[in-house]
């Protein structure tokens, strides 16, 4: 805390000085000066929290001083210093929100007293004015959602009475127009990422516009995510130039494109909600490959065009996934955009359709191949990354995308029938370990697996590095060495166990294999 002694007096200064408890109190700068004129400066400067006024005083007296420090730093705790015991210098400082009076010469003890008590009362004030400025910046940090919160209402036509409305400038009028600004996720990285932050500025932005011409108010529509709406009050023949105005000046400023719609005249505030649908229409019937400037539509007479389905191109897509390959999708994919982009017009609520029913193809396919599905189930969110500074729609990179996705989901389908059909050759081993003992053809490990002949033989060379029939052969042989170092089965009862009937063929093929006959094998483990 800060202190100014003021007197034209330099020992009564000095005495002050020394006689008060300034560590105890807080005190950490003490200042002086020697008349009013020089103290205002001082305060000015300093803006000390208490301080110590003589009242007769060359060139501004006590009095004069108090006063001005009542109008210019009010915060501050005055204690008056002065000679003369007389009521009327003690009205005066009263009069001007002194907060002691102390008699020369000055009491130590009287002096100490005065001082605690006015840095008692000082903290007290502030605490209290910081607390009525924590809630002020609280009413005016909720001031634009209580508007928001308000003004959603009376466009849900909800029962409230519109004179609430004036104390955000809502003014009652015979006729209202709606106008609806869209915005996106990329309009909200603008701003770091910072949702309130875009919206707070977008709205100081429009209601600036709008409160110069005194005809409307902007505010969040708090029922639908991603959108303002501005009602129009008066001045309807200058919206569209207001609008184009409001877009031009984010758009410079801010380097954001949020388009804007023009909703049709109604003419009470309950259909306000009827303007809002339609300007809604409007922006969803906009066409998102335009290249014009200016992103404000207006729309007298609804379009009604047919929305393609993507679900028509199924068949396609199946053949596509069963040649495996993204060259089967690109043809694909091209012929679809061709067909959605007719004329150079693509609709925000075509484009909208689509990445719909693009996800819901998309997950059937992952479902079907227990894939994990995986990807944001926000359809603007996927949609509004593909938008430039300009507002336009980048379907180039959009396919590209699709393309990409398209690609990830055949590898992983390759990954896993690769990794399947591996299993399954392993699955025809043992079904060959299982059945040594007969004759089995490959015609029955076909029919049983489902698969070709030609791809078991190949995939089953390259597994095993074995042909099926040597392997058959070689299971067999180590069985009958097990029989034979095992065993007092005769050689013909062993040939017949591990499937062959006539057993000088299985000598011959023991032979061949083992590098010995089976007598012989035999007497190895016998001696």
């Amino acid at each position: 805390m800060k202190v100014l002694i003021v007197d034209d007096e330099m020992h009564v200064r000095e005495g002050i000085k020394l006689l008060g408890a300034w560590n105890q109190n807080g005190i950490k700068e003490i200042y002086e000066a020697g008349n009013g004129e020089e103290a205002i400066s001082f305060i000015q400067k300093y803006s000390p929290e208490i301080i110590f006024s003589d009242m007769k005083m060359p060139k501004m007296d006590g009095t004069q001083l108090l006063e001005w420090i009542k109008g210019n730093q009010p915060t501050s705790k005055t204690i008056v210093v002065t000679g003369y015991d007389d009521y009327h210098y003690m009205r005066k400082a009263i009069h001007f929100g002194s907060s002691d009076y102390l008699l020369k010469p000055i009491d130590p003890e009287i002096l100490n007293q005065t001082l605690k008590k006015a840095v008692e009362e000082w903290k007290i004030e502030e605490a209290d004015r910081k607390k009525k400025e924590s809630s002020h910046q609280l009413i005016n940090e909720m001031k634009p959602v209580y508007r928001d919160r308000k003004l959603t209402q009376l466009l849900n036509s909800e029962s409230i009475n519109e004179d609430l409305y004036e104390e955000f400038g809502f003014q009652l009028s015979g006729n209202y127009t709606v106008a609806l600004v869209r915005i996106t996720g990329k309009t909200i990285e603008a701003f770091q990422g910072d949702r309130d932050l875009t919206y707070y500025t977008i709205l100081n932005v429009i209601n600036e516009i709008l409160m110069d011409n005194n005809c409307g108010i902007g505010f969040r529509y708090l029922s639908n995510k991603g959108e303002i709406v501005i009602i129009f009050w008066d001045k309807y023949e200058t919206i569209e130039e207001l609008l184009e105005r409001i877009y031009k000046t984010l758009k410079n400023v801010m380097d954001i494109s949020c388009p804007i719609a023009i909703g049709n005249l109604v003419n009470k505030s309950c259909k306000l909600i009827d303007s809002y649908q339609h300007a809604k229409q409007v922006l969803l019937n906009s066409n998102t490959l335009d290249e014009t400037e200016s992103k404000v539509y207006k729309q007298e007479v609804l379009q009604t065009n047919a929305l393609r389905n993507l679900f028509v191109y199924s068949s396609n897509i199946e053949l596509a996934l069963q040649a495996g390959e993204i060259e089967a999708f690109e043809e694909l994919i091209q012929q679809i955009s061709t067909d959605y982009t007719e004329n150079n017009y693509l609709s925000l609520k075509q484009l909208l359709h689509f990445e719909n029913e693009y996800q819901v193809i998309s997950n059937r396919w992952f479902k079907h191949y227990n894939f994990p599905v995986k990807g944001s189930n926000d359809i603007e969110k996927r949609v509004n990354l593909f938008f430039d500074q300009i507002g336009r729609f980048k379907l180039e990179e959009y396919k590209e995308r699709i393309k990409r996705e398209i690609s990830i989901f055949l590898k992983k389908l390759k990954r896993r029938s690769l990794q399947k059909n591996s299993n399954i050759i392993f699955d025809i081993g043992k079904y060959l370990q299982a059945n040594f003992d007969r004759d089995v053809k490959l015609q029955e490990i076909s029919d049983h697996f489902y698969i070709s002949r030609e791809y078991i033989s190949r995939k089953f060379k390259q597994e095993f590095n074995v042909n099926i029939s040597d392997y058959l052969v070689n299971i067999r042989m180590e069985k009958a060495k097990s029989l034979l170092k095992n065993s007092q089965l005769k050689i013909y009862e062993i040939a017949n166990i591990i499937g062959y009937q006539d057993d000088k063929y299985f000598r011959k093929v023991f032979k061949k294999v083992v590098g010995v006959t089976p007598n012989e094998y035999r007497a190895e483990f016998i001696n």
